[in-house]
């Protein structure tokens, strides 16, 4: 339903949220409760737009007080992008040797 401007002669303009079947019938004022005819302030607020856009724009504006930063976002956690050549499976190492005779003995 709209949201439609009404004058009144005596408390001045006023809303109402009315069937667009009721729009032209004069509206009772809510403090004096005189009939008040239709007036031309705006233009009707219908939600006509596509779900899509009104989803869009309401979250554009909760975005709007609290923007997130770019920096933090620009690349995900693991990427590869920023991260050095890749390293080959082989050992860098030869296999450890013991330096005793004995090489079940650990020393302390």
């Amino acid at each position: 339903m709209p949201t439609y401007d009404y004058q009144c002669p005596q408390c001045g303009p006023f809303d109402a949220l009315r069937r667009m079947a009721e729009r032209d019938v004069p509206a009772d004022c809510p403090r004096c409760e005189r009939p008040s005819a239709r007036a031309w302030l705006a233009a009707p607020r219908l939600a006509d737009m596509p779900a899509e856009r009104r989803l869009a724009l309401a979250t554009n504006e909760r975005a709007q007080h609290e923007p997130k930063e770019s920096a933090r976002y620009r690349h995900p956690a693991g990427c590869g992008c920023c991260a050095g050549p890749k390293r080959s499976g082989e050992a860098a190492t030869a296999p450890r040797s013991f330096a005793g005779k004995r090489p079940w003995m650990i020393s302390h």
